[in-house]
C-alpha cells in the first residue's frame, strides 16, 4: 500500500501581529512538503475570540507571502477540505463532543472560574499537583447543582485515564516522555471548542500527516494521542522544534523583543530571501558541499531539497540579531542594481527623500547613489540617511553635529584648497548622455589630492574630511569623489563655499 501523500499544516492564531514563530514553523512544514511533493496548508485557529483581532489575519496572509513561504489550501484560496478557519468550522467539533460524551470519555463540568481557581488555592498551598479535582464526574446536573460553586453553562472536559501513554516518538527528538495530563476541558462554555479538541479534530479531517510545531506543545502531545485513541482516529507523526530565544535565553516575546513581530523585519528593511536563510539556520546546519566545506548562505529550493528531520538541532537557539544583519548584507550586495534601487524607495519614500511618484531623473540619480552604498548597509532603511543629501536643496543640507565637531584646525585651509582646484574643472557637457565631461570622479580626485595632499602636505586619510561633511552633512557618507561627481559641480561648490563661511 502507498504511502498517503504527506500533508502539513501551520495553524497561527489572529490575536495580534504574526509571531516570527510562525514564519519558522512554515519554513520547516514547507521545505518538507516541497521535498516530498505534499501538500502545505494554512489554517486559522480563531477560536480564542477574547483575543480575536480583525486584521491579524490578513497580516499573516500579507507577511508569509513576503517571504515567499506559499501554501496549497487556506482560507484565502479554499481548497478540498474547506474551510480553513475554525470559528467556519463550528458545527464540525459538536459530534466528536457527543461521541467522547456517550463514550463516557468525557464528562460535563459546571464549575464557576471562581470555585476552580479556589481549587488551585488550595492544591498549591498544600503542594498538590495542580489538576481538576473531578467534582463533576459522576454528577448529574441537578446532583451537581446542589454543591457550591455551580454555573448554569457547562464545560466539557475529557476523562484521563490513569494508564494514559506519556512517551511517544517524535520527528526530531526521538522517544519523549510528557507529564501527566489532567481532565482538560475541550469545549467552552461558549459552544467553542478549545485548541485540544479543534486541533486534533482539524488535523483528521484534513488528512493531516504529519504536526511540526513548538516544543512548547510537547506537553500537550499526550492528550492529543490520547483524544485520537479514544474517538478511533489514526493519530500523524509529530516533530516539536525547537523554541526561539532571546539572549538571555527566554522564549522570545513580542513583549521582550521587537524581532518577535514579523512584521517588524520589513518595516527595518530585511530581504525576505535573508530573513527565511536566517531562520532556517536557526534550527539546522549549514549546507555541507561535496569538498566538506560549510555553507551559510543558500536558497529555499538548496534547503528544501537537502532536507532532513534528523538534522534538525533539538535545542532552543539564541535568535543572534547579528548574525541576521551579517546576512542580510550578504544579500543586499547580491542583489542586481536595478533590483536593489527598487527595493529602496519604499524606504526613501517613508523616510520624506522621494516621493511615492519620481521622476524620471530622480530615479536615474537614485541609481548612481544606490550603486554607491549598495556595499555599505545591513539594511535596506539605513539607505535614507545616505541617500537623503542627493536630494535635497544645497541651502537646506545641515552638517550634522558630529561631523562638524571632527573638524580639525586646518578645515578652512582645506575647504580653500579644494574650492579653488574645483573651479577650474569644466563641467561642459555635465549630465549629458554620452558627454566626456571632465566632471568625474577620478578628475576629482586626482585634482584634490595634488592640492591638499601633497600641496598641503595633509596626510590622505585626514585630507578629505572637510569636504565629506560639507558634501553630505556627515562624518560618515558614500564614497566622496562619486559623491561630488553625481552632485554635479554647482552644488558641490554651493556646499563647500556654505561650510567655508560658517567656520
Amino acid at each position: 500500500m502507498n504511502a498517503p501523500t504527506p500533508r502539513l499544516r501551520v495553524a497561527p492564531s489572529p490575536t495580534g501581529d504574526p509571531h516570527v514563530g510562525t514564519a519558522y514553523m512554515s519554513l520547516f512544514n514547507l521545505a518538507y512538503a516541497r521535498q516530498q511533493g505534499g501538500r502545505f496548508v494554512l489554517r486559522i485557529e480563531d477560536t480564542d475570540r477574547a483575543r480575536f483581532r480583525a486584521d491579524s489575519e490578513q497580516q499573516v496572509f500579507d507577511t508569509l507571502h513576503w517571504l515567499g513561504l506559499t501554501w496549497d489550501e487556506g482560507p484565502d484560496i479554499g481548497g478540498p477540505y474547506a474551510p480553513y478557519r475554525q470559528s467556519e468550522r463550528l458545527d464540525t467539533y459538536r459530534p466528536y463532543v457527543e461521541r467522547l460524551l456517550e463514550s463516557g470519555d468525557a464528562y460535563y463540568c459546571y464549575c464557576t472560574p471562581e470555585r476552580l481557581q479556589e481549587m488551585r488555592e488550595r492544591q498549591q498551598r498544600l503542594k498538590q499537583p495542580t489538576g481538576y479535582d473531578r467534582l463533576c464526574l459522576g454528577q448529574t446536573r441537578e446532583e451537581r447543582a446542589e454543591l457550591g460553586g455551580f454555573s448554569e453553562t457547562p464545560v466539557v472536559r475529557m476523562r484521563v485515564p490513569e494508564d494514559v501513554e506519556l512517551s511517544f516518538e517524535d520527528l526530531i527528538r526521538g522517544e519523549v516522555s510528557a507529564p501527566f495530563p489532567d481532565d482538560q476541558v475541550i469545549l467552552k462554555a461558549d459552544g467553542f471548542p478549545t485548541y485540544h479538541l479543534a486541533v486534533v479534530v482539524d488535523d483528521h479531517e484534513m488528512d493531516i500527516t504529519h504536526v511540526v510545531r513548538g516544543e512548547e506543545w510537547i506537553s500537550s502531545t499526550p492528550k492529543h494521542l490520547l483524544l485520537y485513541k479514544m474517538l478511533g482516529l489514526t493519530p500523524p507523526k509529530f516533530a516539536h522544534m525547537p523554541l526561539l530565544r532571546n539572549e538571555d535565553k527566554s522564549k522570545i516575546s513580542k513583549r521582550k523583543n521587537p524581532a518577535a513581530r514579523l512584521t517588524w523585519f520589513q518595516e527595518e528593511g530585511y530581504l525576505p530571501e535573508a530573513l527565511v536563510n536566517f531562520l532556517a539556520l536557526l534550527a539546522y546546519p549549514p549546507m555541507q558541499e561535496a569538498d566538506g566545506t560549510d555553507r551559510e548562505v543558500f536558497t529555499f529550493g538548496e534547503f528544501s531539497d537537502r532536507f532532513d528531520w534528523s538534522k534538525v538541532n533539538p535545542v532552543g537557539p539564541i535568535f543572534d540579531m547579528k548574525k541576521l544583519l551579517w546576512l542580510n548584507g550578504v544579500y543586499i550586495r547580491e542583489l542586481e542594481l536595478g533590483d536593489f534601487t527598487a527595493r529602496l524607495l519604499p524606504f526613501l519614500e517613508e523616510a520624506g527623500v522621494l516621493s511615492g511618484n519620481p521622476s524620471l531623473g530622480e530615479l536615474g540619480r537614485l541609481k548612481d547613489v544606490a550603486e554607491l552604498i549598495q556595499t555599505r548597509i545591513g539594511t535596506l532603511k539605513e539607505a535614507a540617511p545616505l541617500v537623503a543629501p542627493f536630494f535635497m536643496a544645497d541651502d537646506e543640507l545641515e552638517v550634522s553635529d558630529d561631523a562638524r565637531s571632527s573638524l580639525a584646525d586646518n578645515a578652512a585651509e582645506v575647504l580653500d584648497a579644494a574650492i579653488g582646484a574645483l573651479e577650474q574643472i569644466s563641467d561642459e557637457g555635465y549630465g549629458v548622455l554620452g558627454s566626456e565631461s571632465d566632471w568625474n570622479a577620478g578628475r576629482i580626485e586626482a585634482d584634490l589630492r595634488s592640492v591638499i595632499v601633497e600641496g598641503l602636505g595633509i596626510k590622505a586619510r585626514f585630507a578629505f574630511g572637510p569636504l565629506r561633511a560639507a558634501v553630505s552633512g556627515a562624518r560618515i557618507s558614500p564614497p566622496l569623489f562619486e559623491s561630488m561627481e553625481i552632485l554635479g559641480k554647482h552644488s558641490t561648490l554651493t556646499r563647500l563655499r556654505r561650510l567655508r563661511a560658517s567656520l
